[in-house]
């Protein structure tokens, strides 16, 4: 076989062992799923359903030097929320936070406002139910270990008032 040849079959064969090895930048999330109460629109008193329930799932993972968190939001809205009504909230936001784990209150080491949420919230299917992903925040990792923690906040349209408490969900596993 000529050495040009022999050379690319080399090349190919080295190609498909290093395709199928596995990396550390493929580590898996670790995820926890929580669920929320179900809340209540202040200010809507008719005689539809306006209740909201959500889901959220928390995701870490450690991989080349650095921590990566992400999380992922469900509900369940009222039926009539899939009519595309950007009137439900004024905001609504997803705090996502990566936590150091430590004895006691965890530090948050950091986080991101995903504001995204609200028009995902308000463009629900014609059942009221969606999702949405935030984005992924990366951190440089120490020796220690390191959770994804998240909240949601709403702001009702109507109710004359900022941000209601924070909805709170378990945090992730710790990675």
């Amino acid at each position: 076989m000529p050495a040009f040849k022999r050379t690319a079959v080399t090349l190919l064969a080295a190609g498909a062992l290093l395709a199928t090895a596995p990396t550390a930048s493929a580590a898996d999330y670790r995820c926890k799923t929580s669920s929320s109460a179900t809340y209540d629109d202040p200010s809507y008193n008719g005689p539809d359903s306006d209740n909201w329930s959500f889901k959220v799932k928390l995701c870490a993972k450690r991989s080349g030097g650095y921590i990566y968190t992400t999380a992922t939001v469900y509900w369940d809205g009222p039926y009539s929320s899939g009519t595309n009504n950007h009137l439900t909230f004024n905001k609504a936001r997803f705090h996502l936070q990566t936590k150091k784990s430590v004895r006691g209150t965890d530090p948050v080491v950091a986080y991101a406002n995903y504001t995204g949420l609200e028009r995902a919230l308000e463009n629900s299917s014609a059942a009221g139910n969606g999702s949405y992903k935030t984005g992924t925040i990366r951190t440089k990792a120490t020796a220690a270990s390191y959770l994804a923690d998240g909240y949601i906040q709403l702001d009702w349209s109507g109710d004359g008032k900022d941000y209601k408490a924070p909805i709170h969900f378990s945090a992730s596993p710790t990675v």
